[in-house]
């Protein structure tokens, strides 16, 4: 299929965003003509902006109309956008999450609608979905998530399956990326490690204990601490690290999307939990240990680059010990 205009639809989560940016390169190989529109939460839109061959970022305001369901304005918004997103005309509609809500979202835009024809383990889906699209692609069950993305375009404009051998370039602009965090003014001594500590859910952590001793460990070998946050309770507990690191940690002030990438992309290293800072750091191919304490690495985790290491697994957290070697193979320890 020769499409022109194409809409991508996913539109939440952070990592889950990072993990669809592979398509967008994917497509321009075979389509090096194709205009790309990204429909996406708005909160993330200034990082999809950074991915190459990215068109437009169309902002999408979900999170922010549900607080406001009884409000005029919000719905005067709302349809503000509906018409809005059906001016453009598309050759193509690809919705890459498959719930209700980005199906019903995604058909508000005019073209032809695709999208999965299935849920694959461990990822979202909703079956009500197949009655908004007009083509659905199957997929296997046990399927990396951005392999899933991968295939579910690649179907959709009737290309070859492409190969988890194939390379996977995630097209941050990290020029831009760069000038984002310049611009803070920031003193970031190198070399520094990034230390993602905090996630959305508690089971997901590693133990404060653990952090403690391997930045204490990091700083006897000269590198300096970065700890990035994006609420209060995570700040404080950035605060409270730093503290005890000392003049080698620095918490930045709250950082937009594109000065995180720039952020990491200028580390050492970074360290973290399975959250979506740390899979920009894989996007970026920079040295990264991602830490999983359940079974879910083959779903998420990092294949496509030997910098990123996967540690840990379902009733085995990752160890101190298991880190710390992961951060000796890139010359740190």
């Amino acid at each position: 299929m020769s499409a022109q205009k194409i809409l991508i639809v996913r539109v939440s989560s952070l990592g889950d965003v990072v993990h669809n940016m592979p398509a967008v390169t994917d497509i321009l190989r075979r389509h090096p003509g194709a205009q790309i529109d990204w429909l996406v939460e708005e909160s993330f839109a200034d990082l999809v902006q950074l991915v190459s061959g990215v068109r437009r970022a169309i902002p999408f305001s979900l999170r922010r109309w549900r607080k406001r369901l009884f409000s005029a304005a919000n719905w005067r918004e709302i349809g503000a956008f509906r018409r809005a997103l059906a001016a453009e005309k598309y050759d193509l509609v690809i919705d890459c999450q498959g719930l209700i809500k980005t199906a019903w979202v995604a058909s508000w835009a005019r073209g032809p609608l695709v999208g999965l024809g299935n849920r694959t383990d461990g990822a979202g889906y909703e079956w009500p979905v197949r009655f908004f699209y007009d083509q659905r692609v199957p997929i296997e069950a046990r399927t990396h998530v951005v392999e899933r993305t991968r295939q579910l375009v690649a179907a959709a404009l009737g290309d070859p399956k492409p190969q988890p051998t194939d390379e996977i370039d995630f097209g941050l602009d990290t020029r831009r990326a760069a000038l984002a965090i310049a611009q803070l003014g920031l003193n970031l001594p190198v070399p520094y490690v990034v230390f993602v500590h905090a996630t959305s859910r508690e089971d997901k952590q590693w133990p404060e204990a653990s952090w403690i001793e391997l930045g204490q460990a990091l700083v006897r070998r000269g590198a300096s601490l970065v700890l990035p946050w994006g609420s209060e309770a995570e700040r404080a507990t950035s605060e409270r690290l730093a503290q005890i690191f000392g003049a080698a940690a620095i918490v930045p002030p709250k950082l937009s999307l594109p000065a995180v990438v720039g952020l990491i992309d200028g580390a050492a290293a970074t360290v973290g939990v399975d959250t979506g800072l740390v899979h920009i750091a894989a996007a970026l191919k920079r040295p990264t240990v991602e830490l999983y304490n359940f079974a879910t690495a083959w779903r998420t985790g990092g294949y496509w680059s030997p910098n990123v290491v996967n540690l840990g697994t379902a009733g085995r957290p990752p160890t101190l010990q298991e880190v710390k070697a992961a951060l000796a193979g890139f010359g740190l320890l």
